[in-house]
Parts: structure tokens; sequence; C-alpha cells
């Protein structure tokens, strides 16, 4: 079933060199942008981390430093990489945990803004583990009924992940074929940041979920106890963590 579109929608996968969503640099990253008239554009890129690639993660993507080492620094493909997503919702297979996040911290490095509020987001995992728990490979075998060759390299990765979903369509009637309702199906967390430090409460409030303020609401800690709030800045928290602490406290605030 062919995905109904009022807006691209891009699906994305990375390789990164380890699982560490602050600490781990993409090695490869491939992007296949989907227009609502069903046409398709997609990139694949290698990318030079900067750091070495541990062994642990080449034996899963089988992408080596020497792979890497003429290859572009992420900087320098970054704003090409937030052009092509600019007008897009955003689809992955288990992205909304990983990947996503991932991307938003290189994005940060690299000095790109890039507004992921703006974003529905569709995780084909999450569909998948609520009806058929189980890895892409196997997704792919089940819903398309082909051998997933050259997984862990991201462009098969990412062409398998946009056929699976199609399938997933044809095989659920309950499943509406619109981005809405993929992304609010898929989104399993009420959290407000990536990493879930911050989520909403049963009144879509934004409150604290760490820490010595766990449950309490982040504007009225930030106005209680300031430093609280430099404590983060400072801290080992994701980018994106930070700009939302910062656009609560921006908002509530009045700047």
């Amino acid at each position: 079933m062919k995905l109904q579109l009022h807006r691209p929608i891009a699906f994305f996968d990375l390789e990164t060199t380890g699982i560490d969503v602050v600490k781990d640099r993409i090695v490869e990253i491939s992007v296949l942008k989907v227009m609502p008239n069903g046409d398709e554009t997609a990139i694949t890129r290698r990318v030079n981390p900067g750091i070495p690639i541990p062994e642990a993660a080449t034996a899963v993507h089988h992408i080596t430093d020497a792979d890497v080492a003429d290859k572009p620094h992420f900087s320098e493909i970054a704003k090409d990489i937030a052009q092509m997503l600019d007008d897009c919702d955003i689809a992955g297979y288990n992205s909304n945990k990983f990947d996503v996040p991932l991307l938003a911290e290189e994005f940060s490095r690299a000095n790109v803004n890039f507004d992921w509020s703006k974003r529905k987001f569709v995780d084909v995992h999450v569909l998948y583990l609520k009806k058929e728990p189980r890895t892409l490979s196997a997704a792919y075998k089940f819903y398309c009924e082909k051998d997933l060759e050259g997984a862990h390299a991201a462009d098969a990765d990412t062409y398998a992940t946009y056929e699976v979903l199609q399938a997933q369509l044809d095989k659920y009637p309950d499943m509406q074929n619109n981005v809405d309702f993929l992304s609010e199906y898929t989104h399993h967390t009420n959290n407000v940041d990536f990493a879930g430090r911050i989520i909403y409460n049963d009144k879509k409030q934004e409150v604290f979920n760490f820490g010595k303020y766990k449950g309490q609401l982040v504007v009225d800690v930030f106005r209680r106890d300031p430093s609280y709030y430099s404590w983060m800045m400072n801290g080992e928290f994701l980018s994106n963590t930070k700009q939302v602490i910062t656009a609560i406290k921006l908002r509530s605030f009045g700047k």
C-alpha cells in the first residue's frame, strides 16, 4: 500500500561508532525522501567520524577507519542533510530512540539549527513491535517475503524500512494511511525531549522525569531553584534536552 502523504517524508538510517547518542558519531547516513506524488530521492554518504571506529561496531556494519579516512566530516555535509530534511516528516527503524537523537547531536555539534518540533515521527520498529516483535531482517522476511541482502548497510536498511511500512499498511486494516496517525501510533512515550528527561504529565505540562525534582513542573523548579537550570546546561545532557529546557525557561519567563 502506497503511503498517503500531505508533505514529504524522509526515511533515514545511521551507521555509527557505537550506541551512545552523546559520545558516538555517524560513519554512514542514508536518506530516502518520498514526495506526496510518490517521487523518491535518495542519498547515502560515508562520514569520517573523527574518532576511531571500534571493532565491535565494524563487525556490525563492516565500515572500517580506512573506509572513511578520506570522507568528509559530518560538519561538512550537515547543511546539505538538513536541507534535504527541511520540509519533511521523519521515519526510520528504532529512529525515535536512537537515530533521531544521535542525528540531533551531530547537527548541534555542526552548529546547524534544525527545528525538530515541526516534524511528525514515524518509527516502523515500534509499529512492528506492537504487531510482530522481531528484527528488521525478520520484518522484511515476514512482511515483504524477501531476504534482506546487505543488512546493516545504511542504504539497504533504509529501503527495507520503507518497504516494510508499505507492507504493514497492506496487512493491517486498522492502520490509517497517513503520517499523523502513524506518528501517534508509533510514538509510545510522553517524552518532551528525545532522552525522556522531561515528560508531559496527564495535564500536558512539562515535568522532570529524573533526579530530586522528578514529577515536579519544570517551570516551578526553575523559579524556586534557578541554579538547577545552570547545572543541567553545564552537565552531560543531550543538546536536545538543553534546547527543550531553554525553550521552557524562556517561554515561562516571557523572554
